[in-house]
């Protein structure tokens, strides 16, 4: 019997060799790079990474962070600003951006043509790191240090290309990446249970370095500065969330609330009139619910000028992070980033 391999699998094995066999010509950058990315669709938490590399490495590094900017409406290269909104950069770049303002941050679809504006900065500026958001496909650029994303929920060998499952690059492609972190795992599980989820997924004989991390949400933040801190005690919310996976979300608020309606749009969904309609409709349906979002969101609603003041009062987000769910695997992984950054920074 013919083994049937996709079309799509054939182009991206074909796209690797290429660039595997020196055909394509594959570059180093002179500031150290840090890459995060994943291999499945969406979903397994790039940007609270990113921001969890930021707080670990700001105190002893400038550190900055380059994204594709999937969706705005801008052209070429450009350093974010918090006031230019999801529209011109894209809403995870100006969510970074508003949660670090110190922190350069800039949007390029050519990774190396950013770092190389990004290291034209002054000397006193410019980022000694570079955090590469969603960049393990980019085969251009060879960083210093690649991340693998991969979700506790969805392990590479119970997953399949697309279209018929949500891989989005070959799995044999865990082996370009230096370290693996397995996101959104249950927050309290033991050694033993890492242990069995590697041996599970087919990951013991990988040779990579693999931390567990898992979500941690914070206390709902009005969206506006009308917001009303009373809804967020209400007993009642009302989702709306326009990303890859909201599962663990949903799961987190059921906890606390009593979710009356759910609206779920595509990721990265630009909001429109009629979504706003939507969203309003289902508040006035329960006036004393809170209205509930995620951080990436807010970036996106809060440039709608239509949104009524009622609304605007009652609705929140939640701030979400990452933490690594055994403390020495945390201290591990930063002496490891540390011991690579330094000798590179020196040599500059």
């Amino acid at each position: 019997m013919a083994l049937f391999i996709s079309p799509y699998a054939l182009v991206l094995r074909l796209r690797h060799l290429l660039y595997d066999k020196g055909i394509k010509k594959v570059r180093t950058s002179g500031t150290f790079t840090i890459s995060i990315g994943n291999i499945t669709v969406g979903g397994t938490g790039k940007t609270p990474h990113t921001e969890m590399l930021i707080r670990m490495l700001q105190d002893d590094f400038r550190t900055g962070v380059l994204s594709r900017g999937y969706k705005r409406k801008g052209k070429g290269f450009a350093f974010v600003t918090a006031e230019g909104g999801a529209t011109l950069f894209g809403d995870e770049p100006v969510q970074i951006k508003r949660n670090f303002p110190g922190t350069v941050v800039a949007v390029d679809k050519s990774r190396l043509h950013g770092i190389q504006m990004m290291e034209n900065m002054q000397a006193r500026v410019r980022p000694q790191v570079i955090i590469l958001d969603d960049a393990f496909q980019y085969r251009k650029l060879r960083p210093s240090v690649s991340l693998l994303l991969i979700d506790w929920n969805r392990p590479l060998n119970k997953d399949r290309l697309l279209p018929f499952g949500r891989l989005r690059d070959l799995p044999s492609r865990l082996k370009a990446a230096d370290s693996i972190i397995i996101t959104k795992c249950p927050p309290y599980i033991n050694e033993e249970e890492r242990e069995s989820w590697i041996d599970s997924a087919g990951l013991r004989d990988c040779g990579k370095n693999i931390y567990f991390t898992t979500i941690e949400y914070g206390t709902p933040q009005a969206v506006f500065p009308e917001g009303d801190k009373r809804y967020a005690y209400s007993p009642r919310a009302i989702l709306f969330s326009g990303i890859a996976n909201n599962s663990s979300m949903k799961q987190y608020v059921a906890e606390s609330y009593r979710i009356l309606k759910t609206l779920d749009f595509p990721d990265h969904h630009k909001y429109s009139a009629s979504d706003v309609r939507s969203i309003y409709s289902a508040s006035k349906a329960n006036p004393t619910a809170l209205v509930l979002t995620t951080e990436k969101d807010a970036q996106r609603i809060m440039e709608r000028k239509d949104i009524p003041d009622t609304l605007k009062s009652k609705l929140f987000y939640l701030p979400i992070k990452v933490r690594f769910i055994d403390p020495a695997q945390e201290k591990s992984f930063r002496n490891m980033l540390i011991c690579k950054i330094t000798p590179f920074d020196n040599m500059q």
